[in-house]
């Protein structure tokens, strides 16, 4: 491609909710933490390499299906999900640090229990802690 040399209608994709293709054997529950997985919708897991994009809004049951088997609607925003303990507990002292995945519905401080041995893919931001978890900023382009 060349650069532009007169405008260009250029496409838009405007919202806060998108479709993205489900991974291969994966069931993503209405509400979970969704990410991507090799550029699939996946739930959220304790690994390296996942993106977060948002909260699954209808349940994405894959199982037994291929890559890309259909599409499932995902939100990004802010969202209350389950705190860690132990060590791995966010506090309201931690708001507007990153926080990282532990499962799809949990997240946790740090992105390892050893700092030099990471396990964890990064959640979001964190925004707000109550007694019922952690509210977390989450998706695409936070």
């Amino acid at each position: 491609m060349t650069a532009l040399s007169s405008a260009r209608n250029t496409p838009q994709r405007a919202g806060d909710v998108f479709d993205f293709p489900v991974k291969a054997n994966v069931h993503g529950y209405q509400g979970g933490i969704a990410v991507l997985n090799g550029g699939y919708a996946a739930p959220a897991t304790t690994a390296t390499g996942l993106i977060a994009i948002g909260r699954f809004e209808t349940d994405a049951d894959n199982t037994g299906g291929a890559n890309g088997a259909f599409l499932v609607k995902v939100r990004r925003g802010i969202f209350r999900y389950a705190n860690s303990a132990s060590t791995e507990q966010i506090t309201q002292a931690d708001a507007g640090a990153d926080c990282y995945l532990v499962d799809d519905q949990t997240v946790g401080k740090t992105a390892a229990l050893s700092s030099s041995n990471p396990t964890r893919s990064r959640a979001g931001r964190v925004v707000a802690v109550d007694d019922a978890g952690v509210w977390v900023q989450i998706g695409l382009g936070y």
